[in-house]
């Protein structure tokens, strides 16, 4: 395929509107896992536990940020949430 066909092919550049819109989501993600580290910080301060709520969705965040990642990095063409299911995997099942 020559130069001038890549830089016309019309799934290329879908695929790079995607990628913006999921490195914007990933830098929101970013900040809301940030905001729960620190949250469960000031839980284990005052209470002397995590709060365990918190907990799952940092983990679940941290998985939908690893899919992201992924994506960007052309190590999938599957497209993370909301254009595929919300991923929900064992974090130690990962390779």
């Amino acid at each position: 395929m020559s130069t001038t066909n890549n830089l016309t092919n019309s799934s290329t550049w879908k695929r790079i509107l995607y990628m913006l819109l999921f490195a914007f989501t990933y830098s929101i993600a970013e900040f809301v896992i940030i905001g729960i580290a620190i949250v469960n910080t000031v839980f284990k301060l005052f209470t002397g536990d995590i709060n365990e709520n918190l907990s799952a969705l940092g983990k679940q965040s941290s998985l939908y940020v690893y899919d992201i990642l992924l994506f960007l990095t052309y190590n999938t063409e599957k497209k993370p949430f909301p254009f595929s299911a919300w991923p929900n995997k064992d974090p130690k099942t990962l390779s």
